[in-house]
């Protein structure tokens, strides 16, 4: 007879044994995807890899996709950790992008515009997350559900914004606002859109976090609210608070991208459609990845940047839907996810 116990502290080889036998599951059935589709998985797997890290056109793109990964996923691995499931994480990227914008658009233009851009987008996307945290604090109400419906409302008043009261003059039918300044305008590394002053920001918020979560005694605070909000009562710690400051900064971490994408390689607020591609959902992944470690996210973000920059190869050189990737990276969730569950479980001969 065979039955499954559970193991509350599985061994470091199991684990890691489990998870590398999922990511294989995750590639094969990823492979099978490709071959319904009349394409070898073998040939796309070598040409993701080859025309991604292989050249140096691919690496930059791998780069650019990077930076806001880096940023959000920061974030979203400390609210995780205190078990705030932030997934908002797009909205609040939204809104960081407006918040960027209306420092670009309508302050005079100088040497503290980049500063006050950051700054701005900070504020915005923490405090579009701060209704969620306040909710969850309060009354309980699951933030899962309501930092999602805040990303459609983030979509639709930047919609709302490029094609009415911020809509460019000289546009001609498009829905986007008058391009930035000079001085509203990150450098990039040579003939990229690598904005690498924003990859410089995030690398630090990763580290400030890590250092945040295990050197100081409010990191304490917050790892003893992720890991058991009774306790954390009973110790008369402020649960509540630490839940908004989380969303602050995870919110915040989000808004900081936004304005790195606008600033770095759009120049302008435009359809948000177009101003992100799904990064605040694909950094999810990114922060689930980096297990509650936010400086891992250095290593996580890069692994989905070579998987969103293998995106656009796939479209181009096989004909491929772009969403291919999507299914690529919520098969590679789904297996990791299992995984976690099957290494805390062994299986077990006769009675």
């Amino acid at each position: 007879m065979i039955r499954l116990e559970q193991e509350p502290r599985p061994r470091r080889a199991k684990a890691l044994g489990v998870y590398l036998g999922m990511g294989v599951i995750a590639f094969a059935l990823t492979g099978g995807v490709f071959a319904a589709y009349g394409v070898s998985p073998w040939e796309v797997y070598r040409a993701l890899l080859e025309g991604t890290l292989g050249e140096r056109q691919g690496l930059a793109e791998v780069l650019r996709r990077t930076l806001p990964l880096l940023l959000i996923g920061g974030g979203l691995t400390l609210a995780f950790r205190v078990g705030f499931f932030n997934i908002g994480a797009e909205g609040q990227l939204l809104m960081g992008a407006v918040g960027g914008t209306a420092v670009a658009l309508f302050l005079p233009p100088g040497a503290l515009s980049l500063p006050l851009m950051f700054l701005a987008g900070a504020v915005a996307g923490g405090l579009w997350a701060l209704p969620a945290a306040w909710l969850r604090s309060r009354v309980d109400v699951n933030e899962i559900l309501t930092t999602l419906m805040l990303n459609a409302v983030a979509g639709s008043f930047v919609l709302y914004l490029v094609s009415g009261p911020w809509r460019g003059e000289q546009v001609q039918g498009y829905t986007y606002t008058d391009a930035f300044p000079d001085a509203a305008s990150l450098p990039v590394l040579g003939d990229t859109l690598v904005h690498w002053p924003t990859g410089v920001l995030g690398a630090v918020l990763a580290l400030a976090l890590q250092v945040l979560l295990t050197r100081t005694s409010l990191g304490y605070a917050l790892r003893v609210v992720g890991a058991s909000p009774r306790a954390a009562r009973y110790a008369g710690l402020p649960t509540g608070r630490v839940v908004l400051l989380t969303g602050l900064l995870s919110g915040g971490a989000a808004g900081l991208a936004g304005v790195g994408e606008v600033a770095g390689i759009h120049h302008r607020l435009l359809d948000p459609t177009q101003l992100s591609l799904g990064y605040g959902f694909t950094a999810i992944i990114v922060a689930w990845l980096a297990r509650g470690h936010p400086a891992l996210v250095l290593l996580t973000a890069p692994l989905m940047g070579v998987i969103l920059a293998g995106g656009d190869l796939l479209k181009i050189s096989f004909n491929m839907p772009f969403r291919v990737i999507d299914v690529f990276s919520g098969v590679l969730l789904l297996c990791l996810i299992s995984g976690e569950a099957l290494a805390r479980y062994r299986v077990r001969w006769g009675r």
